[in-house]
């Protein structure tokens, strides 16, 4: 059974070890990405894909689920998610500190996954908003996170 660790616990693990993550990138009809305005560190203040951490015991599937669900309100089957490789984000603070002291380190598994209608969207707490982004508005918005804007730029030529 998934368990969600203890907040003093996974503040000693965002200190020493990496943390294992998914984004998820969401793209409608139009080929458009969804991104959500950031409310808290690390990214805060930023657009980014919608994503979060594995939970031990949590099967990816399971977490992608569970991760869209709570960050957008869109449903989604991860049997019909593509995997779009192994990333990893280094951030110089956490969602505990904003100084360099304690800082950030995900290894993410990023997924993309193609909605067929206009999903119905639901604010979480980590974000202010959530818009849908084309992929040349996001690779030139400065308000988009670099490591969002990296999910894409190696796909300029597909677009």
């Amino acid at each position: 059974m998934p368990r969600r660790i203890p907040k003093a616990a996974f503040r000693t693990l965002v200190r020493w070890a990496p943390i294992v993550s998914i984004d998820l990138i969401f793209l409608n009809r139009a080929g458009e990405v969804l991104l959500g305005y950031r409310s808290n560190r690390p990214a805060k203040d930023k657009w980014f894909v919608p994503g979060g951490r594995v939970f031990k015991g949590e099967r990816i599937p399971d977490a992608m689920v569970r991760i869209a669900r709570q960050e957008t309100g869109i449903e989604v089957r991860p049997a019909t998610a593509a995997f779009a490789g192994v990333h990893e984000h280094f951030y110089r603070n956490s969602v505990f500190s904003r100084s360099r002291a304690l800082s950030t380190h995900y290894v993410v598994l990023a997924f993309e996954i193609r909605v067929k209608k206009d999903p119905r969207l639901r604010l979480d707490s980590q974000h202010r908003s959530l818009a849908w982004f084309s992929r040349r508005d996001l690779l030139r918005s400065g308000s988009v996170h670099k490591n969002t804007k990296a999910y894409f730029r190696a796909k300029r030529g597909k677009q």
